[in-house]
């Protein structure tokens, strides 16, 4: 290559030195002028024959661009396999390693690698085998050291499960028992409420009535479970509409309560009944509905009541007055009325 660089040099030269003499020729006449034509002929040929020495050297030029590349490539894939080469016998002496190791434990566990061998599953890929054998490598690492009381912890904390599973059971056992007595008792204490509503409510809608002279009432449940239900009320005191007795009159209230109550005493008589200006919002005629009532049930019921009504007043068999003449001085006069009747006959 170089020496086509040096020729094509001194081909440039001598071309340089023929154009001189072609212009120092010029003048000399017409052999000159042939002389001079030829000369620019040569220069042209050699004019082409430089353009392709040119394109030739630039060709061997991108020849040798492309020789060194590929040389570099080549060096650098050489890098890598010498590295991988280096890799592999790393991990080939790190597997020797482990082989051994694991060699020597099979000999402390009095196995030798051809019975496990046998026993391996003969359809499985390397892949499978060697994900099998982390999966069994991470459980072994998960275990920890080997505790060497691990039997005797094992005995004891399985006496420890028995007893406590035993003891569950028992107490599953009385829970279900005592499930079964709530049970009971909740069915039976519904039937028994059942009952005594009705008998209350029986009683409740005979005594309203005669209370009121007439009309009717009745009690009602506010939901279907009884053990959680209220009670509501109905009221149709003579002439108006049925109602709760939030919407009645303060004496049809009182009249209303007073029928409940006697209800009450009426299934479970109380030996003693004390009421409390019952009368005071009620007018003359249902004071005597009143007290005629009271009079019936004072047969088994003692009752002991406030009042400032003169017709209730008559009622009583005692009377037990309170008054103060002197202020801040109360003074209390009892009377027999039965005696005080039996001394004014007399």
């Amino acid at each position: 290559m170089q020496r086509e660089v040096l020729r094509i040099d001194t081909l440039q030269q001598r071309l340089e030195s023929l154009s001189a003499r072609c212009l120092e020729m010029d003048s000399a006449g017409d052999d000159h002028k042939r002389l001079l034509e030829q000369t620019v002929l040569r220069h042209h040929e050699f004019d082409e024959q430089l353009s392709k020495r040119r394109q030739k050297v630039e060709e061997l030029q991108v020849k040798n661009n492309h020789l060194a590349q590929f040389g570099r490539n080549l060096e650098q894939q050489i890098k890598t396999i010498q590295e991988t080469i280096q890799h592999q016998q790393m991990q080939e002496q790190a597997l020797s390693i482990h082989a051994d190791n694991m060699i020597e434990s099979l000999s402390e566990l009095n196995t030798q690698p051809e019975d496990l061998l046998n026993n391996l599953p003969v359809n499985l890929t390397l892949e499978e085998r060697e994900r099998d054998l982390l999966e069994v490598s991470d459980k072994i690492s998960r275990l920890g050291a080997v505790n060497l009381i691990a039997i005797e912890e094992y005995e004891t904390e399985l006496q420890r499960k028995l007893y406590l599973d035993k003891q569950h059971q028992d107490l599953m056992e009385a829970l279900t028992t005592l499930e079964l007595a709530i049970a009971k008792m909740d069915k039976e204490t519904q039937q028994r409420l059942q009952e005594t509503f009705e008998q209350i409510n029986a009683s409740f809608q005979s005594l309203f009535p005669r209370l009121f002279g007439g009309g009717r009432a009745t009690l009602q449940w506010t939901c279907d479970n009884l053990l959680e239900a209220g009670i509501l009320i109905m009221a149709q005191p003579p002439g108006k509409r049925n109602s709760t007795i939030h919407m009645l009159s303060g004496g049809e209230k009182a009249m209303t309560a007073v029928a409940l109550i006697f209800a009450i005493f009426q299934l479970n008589p109380a030996p003693f009944c004390m009421l409390d200006e019952v009368d005071a919002p009620l007018d003359d005629v249902n004071v005597r509905r009143f007290c005629e009532l009271v009079k019936e049930m004072s047969q088994w019921i003692q009752f002991l009541f406030i009042t400032h009504n003169k017709n209730t007043m008559e009622l009583a068999e005692h009377l037990i007055g309170v008054t103060m003449r002197e202020p801040g001085v109360s003074r209390i006069v009892a009377v027999d009325v039965e005696q005080a009747l039996s001394m004014n006959r007399s």
